[in-house]
């Protein structure tokens, strides 16, 4: 503890008509067999429909002109470094370099539509069918896959099978460097921490991002980002769809709550980055998300279109703060949000809007931007059968997460190339930073990872350094040697027991403990209460004494029996407002 108590730090464009989504459909539903509507599940995949008729490949299309510097980045070069820097260095301010643009430039080039299309999709597929979608992979050009969780091998009693998993990552890395591409595929997962992991035991459980928040310490972040993506790495992922780079707005959030780091945009930005950069020292692609903030609009884009009624002025003095520091730190990827924003483009999520590019990219940022899942609701209910893949494209997107059809936003893509409602020159652009992204990824190479769960040390420390006492004594046991137990999950209580059985406390008797799980569950009058996740319920609570814990792994709660017990103190200060109580609220 001494040791993390040092370490603290304060961290204080184009609107798409109605006229082309119409012309796009009549072409969609004309060339591409659908299965009636896709649910707007955002991790299941509707069946794929019949391929569509075999067609001659249409003749390629040059892509935009790369910059300047276009040396041979092969050539011999001198002896001297110094005096002769290397050819096709110079920096492209996102991770990558002038060399990996240009060979990207001549690889894009020598492409058709069809394989370009292939390049700006990264699909999900369901279950373990691995080779269906290698097979997938294949026939598309695709740029690779997400693992969700049901795509996760399994043994029998309900962890992870590692070894099966790098095979399955190994064997979707193979599919998309098929035809002779010689540059890696996206193989990618969302792996935050908290409720968003798609990989549990025997990795390193993690507690929720606003940990980063509570602990105040950036270098803490970076240590945590690089751990998660080593053991990521060393199973054949080589990009991490996070972190949450939303601020958070408190209780009337649905959909980030303890995703965000902060509630404070200066902080959530400097962990943000940190976070990113240990991920990047592992050798994983973040991606800071969800562009321009999903933590301050009260619906969620999984289930309908939220708006952001505030000012550009007013997002820009909050929700744009992290992604702008990601820009400025040369971060690769920003992932773009389904929200609508009426200063930018009335109606329009910003993940398919222009004037919300043209805002990403005014802001400096020159890397990829990777739409949200195209899958969710606030997507597929106006923009049927993955219509709404040409349009994010036409609009600035790179990358399309998830359509709910590959196959037909595959399908939609060449469609709107043909009809002249998606320019060849874009869709040639947004494959051209693909590819250089995964050149870069491919020369910078990564380490051979570490083993699953050699970060639980961390995450305990993480939890231990973000414990948070907002009621209640700082110094000192807060319960005696037996206590009562409620609430939580029964996970939850079984892990509570084993921390407090090796912190000296008993289950029996004694003040109630209540473990408050969700912000809407119901709360038992009780001694200690205990959030688990976010901490906005304690605001309700009338107990004696109130903790945040930011988590629910066995090290969250090894920190909680720690504190009550009075062997360890709660470092940690709220990064949020609880009721009455400011941030920054907890024991000195």
């Amino acid at each position: 503890m001494v040791r993390l108590q040092r370490r603290r730090e304060s961290v204080h464009k184009t609107t798409r008509t109605a006229t082309v989504l119409t012309a796009i459909l009549g072409l969609v539903l004309g060339t591409a067999s659908c299965s009636g509507t896709p649910t707007p599940d955002p991790a299941a995949d509707s069946a794929a429909p019949a391929a569509p008729a075999a067609t001659a490949p249409t003749a390629p299309v040059p892509p935009p002109a790369p910059p300047s510097d276009t040396s041979d980045a092969s050539a011999t070069l001198p002896d001297d470094p110094d005096t002769f820097p290397r050819v096709g260095t110079r920096p492209l301010g996102w991770g990558p370099q002038q060399r990996d643009a240009t060979a990207a430039a001549r690889a894009v080039a020598a492409m058709t539509p069809e394989q370009r299309a292939g390049q700006v999709l990264l699909p999900f597929y369901r279950g373990l069918d691995h080779e269906a979608q290698a097979a997938r992979i294949e026939r598309l050009h695709l740029a690779g896959s997400i693992i969700m969780a049901d795509n996760v091998p399994g043994t029998p009693d309900g962890r992870v099978d590692t070894a099966a998993m790098h095979g399955v990552a190994s064997r979707l890395q193979a599919a998309a460097q098929a035809g002779g591409r010689s540059w890696p595929g996206l193989i990618g997962v969302d792996q935050e921490g908290g409720v968003v992991a798609r990989l549990r035991a025997p990795l390193t459980e993690w507690p929720a991002p606003m940990s980063y928040g509570a602990a105040g310490s950036g270098p803490l972040a970076g240590e945590a980002g690089q751990a998660m993506a080593s053991e990521l790495a060393a199973l054949g992922f080589n990009t991490d769809f996070a972190p949450t780079s939303d601020v958070t707005m408190g209780p009337a959030d649905p959909t980030i709550g303890a995703r965000s780091m902060s509630g404070d945009a200066d902080a959530a930005s400097g962990f943000g980055v940190a976070f990113s950069q240990g991920m990047l020292a592992a050798g994983l692609l973040p991606a800071a998300k969800h562009f321009p903030g999903h933590g301050s609009v009260s619906v969620d884009s999984h289930a309908r279109l939220p708006v952001q009624g505030a000012s550009l002025e007013q997002l820009r003095a909050r929700d744009l703060k992290p992604f702008q520091a990601a820009i400025d730190a040369g971060l690769p990827m920003v992932m773009t949000g389904h929200i609508a924003v009426p200063a930018l483009e009335p109606g329009v999520p910003a993940s398919l809007s222009g004037a919300a590019y043209a805002e990403l990219r005014s802001m400096g940022f020159q890397g990829v931007a990777v739409t949200d899942a195209l899958n969710m609701g606030a997507v597929q209910g106006p923009y049927p059968h993955d219509s709404a893949a040409p349009l994010a494209l036409a609009a600035g997107a790179d990358l399309l997460l998830m359509p709910a059809n590959v196959e037909a936003a595959h399908a939609a893509i060449i469609a709107a190339v043909r009809s002249g409602a998606l320019p060849p020159e874009r869709l040639a652009e947004a494959a051209q930073r693909v590819v250089t992204m995964m050149i870069w990824r491919a020369r910078t190479g990564a380490g051979p990872g570490t083993a699953p769960g050699s970060g639980s040390g961390l995450s305990r420390e993480v939890s231990a350094a973000a414990i948070t006492v907002l009621a209640g004594p700082c110094d000192g046991p807060i319960v005696p040697a037996s206590v009562r137990l409620t609430g939580g999950s029964a996970q939850d209580r079984a892990r509570f027991a084993a921390a407090a059985r090796n912190a000296g406390i008993s289950i029996g008797a004694g003040p109630l403990v209540s473990l408050i799980g969700a912000p809407a569950a119901p709360q038992t009058p009780a001694d200690v209460a205990v959030a688990l996740d976010a901490p906005w319920p304690l605001a309700h609570s009338t107990a004696p004494a109130r903790i945040a814990l930011y988590g629910r792994s066995q090290g969250a709660f090894d920190a909680l029996a720690a504190v009550l017990a009075g062997h360890a103190r709660a470092p940690g200060k709220l990064p949020v407002a609880v009721g009455a109580q400011h941030p920054g609220t907890g024991c000195a």
